[in-house]
């Protein structure tokens, strides 16, 4: 069927979290193909609860449209929530997204942790976990969550254990942060510091963490540069001689074969040229070699 867009109720919009990336290939095939898979709402009234194509309607939106095609599921509205959320087992909702979920059911419907745990054929334990995450984050982290600005992984690695152990703090550093969105990798940075760190440090990390990672990174840079003499040639002896052994097990295994005539030219132009480096790398070392050895002592050959 189809339902103009001021007849649905997004009441759920807030439990899914948003990846531009997706809305944007969404919006794109929208634009190109129109809409193929209608989206979900229950209720018999004028003003149908979407519980499933939240992405959809933000992108009929953005394309102007006036209508949406909907398939309508005939349950209340708490076991369409359940069902929908089994059904996506494979679209990559996390622990603070189905906490989101099981939140809204326990407020809104009255359910029991006993009851969800039932209703989602888990146990108790994963209800109070996941309910946990979600008390134990600050709103307006999660709210970064929601609008992808924050991942999902990261805020819950990082970011709840730090909220637990000073909330303030947390809620300083994902402001300080500000629209840049940081890696998992670059939040377990900032968290490593903040817990190693003593109370000037951390005031300068609350205060600018980027500043801090770029100097982390200028840092972790330096060392690579710096690599012992002896290092640094043995790695490029050693890219060398691996080169050299995939290249002659590709030709033993027939590739000069497959070459076309055209390529066969530049190939060995490239033979030769690097004919030419190897020599001269083979004689520099025949010298230096011959330079490094120790002078004869009188009166001994």
């Amino acid at each position: 069927m189809e339902l103009e867009l001021h007849q649905l109720d997004l009441r759920y919009e807030s439990l899914r979290r948003r990846v531009p990336e997706r809305e944007k290939r969404l919006l794109a095939s929208l634009a190109q193909h129109g809409q193929q898979t209608p989206i979900v709402v229950v209720g018999a009234s004028a003003e149908r609860v979407v519980v499933d194509g939240y992405k959809r309607v933000r992108a009929l939106r953005q394309l102007r449209s006036d209508v949406v095609l909907a398939t309508a599921w005939d349950l209340d509205e708490a076991d369409a929530l359940v069902l929908e959320r089994l059904m996506r087992v494979g679209d990559g909702d996390g622990p603070l997204e189905q906490g989101w979920l099981l939140g809204e059911l326990e407020a809104r419907f009255g359910l029991s942790q006993d009851e969800l745990a039932r209703r989602f054929d888990k146990s108790v334990s994963w209800v109070s976990r996941r309910l946990s995450l979600v008390k134990e984050l600050p709103e307006q982290i999660q709210e970064r969550v929601r609008q992808g600005e924050l991942v999902p992984h990261a805020a819950m690695k990082y970011l709840v254990p730090l909220a637990r152990a000073n909330r303030k703090a947390c809620i300083q550093l994902v402001a300080s942060l500000g629209k840049r969105k940081p890696s998992s990798r670059q939040m377990g940075a900032l968290y490593a510091a903040w817990l190693s760190g003593n109370t000037k440090s951390r005031e300068l990390l609350l205060s600018d963490p980027w500043l801090f990672l770029r100097a982390q990174e200028e840092g972790r840079r330096a060392q690579k540069d710096e690599k012992p003499p002896a290092q640094v040639l043995l790695s490029d002896l050693g890219a060398l001689g691996a080169i050299s052994r995939r290249a002659c097990q590709r030709l033993r295994q027939g590739l000069w074969s497959r070459v076309l005539p055209p390529e066969r030219e530049e190939i060995v132009r490239c033979v030769a040229q690097a004919h030419v480096d190897a020599d001269c790398l083979f004689d520099l070392f025949d010298k230096e070699l011959r330079d490094a050895r120790p002078e004869p002592a009188l009166g001994h050959s």
